[in-house]
């Protein structure tokens, strides 16, 4: 049953000549079962200075079928005796239904006890209905519907910072200090998250060194973008760096990296592409093994050539079914060898181009004389200016540079 001069559910508020307009861009949501008590908020919001429509539901059922339907933020005025609720339950079924609400509870003079508990149950603020008046309606409703904001924008930076922490702790993971036991050989590697998405992609390398003097790397790359991928390639990094330590070979090792990718991975169509090599203890060659992964840079004497060994297909397309050959690349006295992910050459480079393998070795090229250190940083450097103008690096990068006491290293 309505009202006298309100209809039961949309009520536009007429305001006094002489009152300010203040437009909330919110909508106001009275639920309340006393006909009186809504007359008296209805001509309070009148008087006041806000400019918004009030809509009034007798029953929390007609409350929350509204905040479903509702495409504004709503400022809900909360009687908390209701037909079909009673208490502070009102409070976290409006929540339940709408956790972007404002609210505001009404409560009678014996009831301030209630209102702090609904306030501390999820309500912005509580008025008690004998002390009720223009100014003081007006100025809770604005302040409720500010304070739910400064809720919200804290609740996003908090958890953004859990994020932030959860991507330190992945990248962590997917970026190892290399395992070497001396210091003949040396490692240099560079990552660089690609933010174009602001997620982690599944980059991963390692380098181990064991105990008879050998030398073991792998740069892989898990598809996709987010936290799933993410953790897969720590689970892959991790995998691999054991299978080393415990002596597994070689090709052994990449089919155990399968076996995992497609026990862990959340999607069937996740695949990951990997280069793992072995440096043996002679220092006058590697052994190369490619599973869809990019090709490598060969470093000597500040000439910089593509190679790009014989490989098998990406781990996890068609599992069980992949055979990697390994191949045999002789290294010079001094050679270095460049390993990376394909985000440093698929970044744009022109509004419909790329970079491209060609342009990562003619850019290779012309910084072939620097040491590597500054080889490495000077390959994304040049990547990610490139891209800058375009959105920037898509992906995440990394970037290994590996060989025996190269002529091109700092000491």
């Amino acid at each position: 049953m309505g009202i006298p001069g309100i209809p039961d559910q949309q009520v536009g508020i007429p305001h006094h000549p002489d009152a300010p307009l203040w437009n909330l861009d919110a909508s106001i949501l009275l639920v309340e079962d006393d006909a009186g008590d809504a007359v008296l908020v209805e001509e309070m919001l009148a008087d006041s200075e806000l400019d918004s429509a009030l809509t009034w539901c007798k029953t929390l059922a007609e409350a929350r079928a509204f905040l479903r339907t509702s495409a504004t933020p709503v400022c809900v005025l909360l009687d908390l005796h209701l037909p079909d609720v009673h208490g502070l339950d009102a409070v976290r079924q409006i929540l339940e239904s709408d956790s972007e609400a404002a609210i505001v509870v009404l409560t009678g003079l014996e009831e301030s006890g209630t209102g702090l508990r609904a306030v501390a149950g999820g309500a912005q603020d509580y008025l008690v209905k004998g002390r009720l008046g223009p100014e003081v309606l007006s100025r809770a409703i604005r302040y409720a519907l500010q304070r739910k904001e400064v809720e919200r924008a804290a609740a996003a930076l908090r958890a953004n910072r859990l994020i932030a922490q959860e991507n330190a702790r992945l990248e962590r993971g997917l970026l190892p200090v290399p395992l070497l036991r001396d210091n003949r050989f040396q490692a240099r590697a560079r990552y660089e998250p690609g933010r174009v998405h602001g997620l982690l992609s599944g980059d991963f390398y390692d380098v181990v060194q064991t105990s008879d003097g050998t030398v073991h790397a792998v740069i892989g790359d898990v598809s996709g973008h987010g936290a799933a991928e993410a953790a897969l390639g720590v689970c892959l990094r991790v995998a691999w760096r054991t299978a080393v330590l415990c002596g597994t070979s070689h090709v052994e090792q990449i089919a155990l990296l399968e076996e995992i990718l497609v026990a862990e991975r959340s999607d069937a169509h996740v695949f990951a592409t990997v280069t793992s090599l072995v440096f043996p203890p002679d220092q006058r060659h590697a052994q190369i093994l490619r599973a869809g992964h990019p090709g490598l840079l060969l470093r000597q004497d500040g000439d910089v050539s593509w190679v790009e060994p014989e490989g098998g297909m990406a781990l996890g397309l068609l599992p069980g079914t992949g055979s990697w050959p390994t191949v045999d690349v002789p290294l010079p006295p001094g050679a270095g060898v460049v390993l990376f992910t394909d985000g440093l050459f698929e970044g744009r480079d022109g509004p419909d181009s790329r970079l491209g393998e060609e342009g990562l070795l003619a850019m290779a090229q012309d910084n072939g004389h620097l040491p590597a250190h500054a080889f490495v940083d000077a390959l994304v450097a040049g990547a990610s200016e490139g891209a800058a103008p375009y959105g920037g690096l898509a992906d995440d990068v990394a970037v290994l540079h590996l060989g025996w006491g190269s002529e091109h290293d700092e000491h």
